[in-house]
């Protein structure tokens, strides 16, 4: 199994694929293949206040996490902006944690100055642990045994970006800047906001913005799946413009070819501009599908059947 090694970008270092990329996708999307992730660098928590501490200084419920049971979580700045994000999991001794490349120096000193008088230690363990994913989700594995771990079945990250950009699930600090608000990017579920946001936790930072906002609904901007002009062999660069009419309404953020869709990306748009507006991004044309609905909020009481009347597919 020959891999092509992505050269440039947060991935670099790892396969972009394996000679057929768009077939990687569809047997990743039968959970038959796995995903070397292994440039995502490595963290714990342990100690015995680590739930009880990362339930109050993130926007996650911890408390009542069951060994072995994912969980993603940010931290947010004063006004709810997104400044550090995270996955992992407990095995019920130690939280082990993943970020994105070149995240984790500011995510330690950010959890550490957040100690106080905390019974936890957080430490980098990216030279002992390595991330893949697989039908099983995203896993955590002894370093030297990830060859072994991966199996026979591989998928490059040409597959999985494909297959996450079409589920309108965004990356973080890659589909949307430092200004970025948990609302822009996921619509709510029940008691959640996306992987990473419990509606009903206690008090962190950030938490009046989010909270305020899923209330009265009408977050500044939305996120957008993006269909692109698949006439254009090429695709936009991350944080490239999107224009509506010449005039700049959002911005680009990651895209892939997908093996049913074409060439797809996701986009940030402001919350006013109209579902059924044509954008365009580098000169690509480009239409939009709903992500995030622009009147998405507890204020929102819709009459059934009125949600199949904007354009794209049910509300994730």
């Amino acid at each position: 199994m020959t891999a092509v090694l992505n050269e440039t970008g947060p991935d670099a270092g790892v396969p972009w694929h394996y000679g057929d990329p768009l077939g990687e996708q569809r047997t990743l999307e039968r959970g038959a293949a796995s995903v070397d992730l292994r440039h995502r660098p490595v963290f714990t928590v342990s100690g015995p206040d680590r739930l009880t501490w990362l339930d109050a200084v993130s926007s996650q419920r911890f408390t009542g996490l069951a060994p072995g049971a994912s969980t993603a979580a940010l931290l947010l700045d004063g006004q709810g902006r997104i400044e550090h994000a995270f996955g992992g999991v407990d095995d019920g001794e130690t939280f082990w944690g993943h970020t994105e490349p070149g995240r984790l120096e500011a995510l330690l000193a950010q959890l550490n100055s957040l100690r106080f008088a905390a019974k936890v230690e957080v430490a980098d363990r990216t030279g002992e642990r390595a991330v893949i994913a697989d039908r099983a989700g995203v896993r955590i594995v002894d370093r030297a045994r990830v060859e072994a771990e991966l199996g026979d079945r591989r998928a490059g990250t040409w597959a999985s970006e494909a297959l996450r950009i079409a589920a309108g699930r965004p990356r973080f600090f890659l589909d949307h800047d430092d200004r970025a608000i948990p609302n822009e990017l996921f619509a709510p579920s029940g008691e959640a906001l996306g992987p990473a946001v419990h509606l009903a936790k206690g008090c962190y930072r950030g938490q009046e913005t989010v909270g305020r906002t899923y209330t009265l609904g009408r977050p500044p901007r939305r996120l957008v799946l993006l269909h692109l002009d698949g006439s254009v062999n090429e695709l936009p660069e991350v944080g490239a413009p999107l224009l509506a009419g010449g005039e700049e309404v959002g911005r680009v953020g990651t895209s892939a070819v997908h093996h049913e869709l074409g060439p797809i990306a996701l986009g940030l748009v402001r919350r006013t501009l109209p579902v059924t507006a044509t954008l365009a991004v580098a000169g690509i044309a480009a239409a939009q599908e709903v992500v995030v609905d622009p009147e998405v909020g507890l204020h929102v009481r819709r009459p059934e059947g009125l949600l199949a009347q904007i354009p794209g597919r049910p509300l994730r």
